[in-house]
């Protein structure tokens, strides 16, 4: 992707140096605003040079250790390299209305949008009830539910200039391959380790070869794992006497916990000189994702405070963030030499911290905690922060023990119970194979 330049970053280059709290810092960022030309010109420069630029401004902010220039620059970058929106880019910034209000034109065009999509919605609706005079509320919701879906594959026929038109059934058999690729989703090297033992029993392999459901054991042998893996890492990150390093083991292996996106672990933690990854995740693009760990209920600083009337992250995650962010820095700067030696895409980096458990603050409701977490993250780019019971609460549902569907499931199983609801997942994945 092309590098952008334009007005709007000159604009925030020049608000960003405002803030900084050096000179080396803002003599940095100026030799950044010199090359992209500026002053009215038509012609800013943009291209590799203006990238580096950007990234030794950021290294010598976090030399600094002015975190927040920082994380303003790495905005710039994001916005540079095509990572940032430009409506997004300008209303963060209040750009282009003298930092007092937002973008009346945004706001127009949204609205103009909202409104056209309503009228479509509307007409489609009474066409519908006209054509099926009995229906319910019911088959009237799942009739637009899926108008909507197929609208995703929207058609511009050649034969019909300023006409365009929705292939109905399209999205129902998108929809099909993707809940085929889930299901049948398989970590390959667990899956191997069974296969292998299963293999040394012709009897069982017999058996197997004999039943259509025979992958059904894999599967099982697989959700069982996790189940137990996550049993381990909830006793640790409940345990006020655990270290970062007992949590740490405690997630070796799991990468699945963190999402669909990861693949695996690289085996090398020593990326940068001086630093070390806790935990260094690969997504299937092959680019790098650190997550940084903090401890968990033996925490013994707040995570959050109250600010104005509301819930802000406190000293200790901004800290965290501050050397994740710090990573990510050595790891930019380093690109070329990891990708070299190692094959791991570092310039795409991005990284979670993990810190805190709400239990360390019972006087704060969860639900505040997280909400005040995801605001923090929402501003943020490359980094984002979750506490371990937020991180562990995702990875159950993931397994279908948390309302998954089951009738009488609970949010708030224990582990008794997402065992036996992920015994119920296992028979109706059995029954749905069957046409049961």
């Amino acid at each position: 992707m092309a590098t952008r330049s334009d007005w709007a970053l000159e604009l925030q280059l020049n608000a960003v140096k405002d803030q900084a709290t050096s000179p080396a810092i803002e003599s940095a960022i100026e030799s950044a605003l010199t090359h992209i030309g500026g002053s009215g010109s038509r012609n800013r420069r943009a291209g590799k040079q203006l990238i580096s630029l950007l990234e030794e401004a950021r290294s010598t902010a976090a030399q600094a250790e002015d975190w927040q220039v920082v994380r303003l620059l790495q905005d710039s970058l994001d916005y540079a390299e095509g990572r940032i929106l430009k409506p997004e880019f300008e209303e963060r910034y209040r750009l282009f209305q003298d930092g007092q209000q937002r973008n009346d034109i945004l706001r127009d065009y949204m609205s103009m949008v909202l409104w056209a999509g309503s009228r479509f919605v509307t007409g489609k609706a009474k066409e519908f009830l006209e054509g099926h005079p009995g229906s319910s509320t019911a088959e009237l919701l799942d009739h637009l539910s899926s108008l909507g879906q197929d609208a995703l594959f929207l058609e511009a026929p050649p034969d019909r200039p300023g006409r365009y038109s929705i292939p109905r059934g399209r999205a129902e058999t998108a929809l099909w391959i993707e809940r085929v690729i889930r299901r049948e989703r398989v970590d390959v090297d667990d899956a191997a380790v069974e296969a292998h033992r299963i293999a040394t029993s012709p009897e069982a392999l017999a058996l197997l070869a004999a039943d259509s459901d025979g992958q059904m054991a894999f599967r099982a042998a697989e959700l069982q794992r996790r189940a137990a893996g996550l049993d381990r890492l909830r006793a640790m990150a409940e345990d006020r006497t655990a270290t970062e390093h007992d949590l740490q083991t405690a997630l070796e292996g799991q990468h699945w916990i963190f999402g669909g996106r990861f693949v695996g672990e690289a085996a090398q933690r020593r990326l940068v000189p001086g630093d070390e990854i806790d935990i260094p995740l690969i997504r299937g693009d092959g680019s790098l994702h650190i997550v940084e760990l903090k401890r968990a209920m033996s925490l013994h600083k707040p995570l959050v405070k109250r600010h104005r009337g509301a819930w802000v992250p406190a000293a200790e995650v901004h800290d965290a963030v501050g050397q994740a962010i710090n990573y990510l820095v050595g790891l930019d700067e380093n690109r070329q030499k990891i990708q070299g030696e190692l094959g791991i895409e570092t310039r795409r980096a991005s990284a979670v911290v993990l810190i805190g458990h709400p239990g360390v603050q019972p006087g704060v409701p969860e639900q505040e905690i997280n909400e005040a977490l995801r605001t923090f993250n929402s501003h943020m780019s490359r980094v984002e922060v979750l506490t371990y019971k937020e991180l562990i609460d995702n990875a159950e549902r993931s397994l279908g023990s948390a309302g998954a569907g089951f009738p009488g499931a609970s949010p708030h199983t224990g582990n008794g119970d997402r065992r036996s609801s992920i015994d119920q997942r296992l028979l109706l994945m059995s029954l749905d194979r069957r046409g049961t």
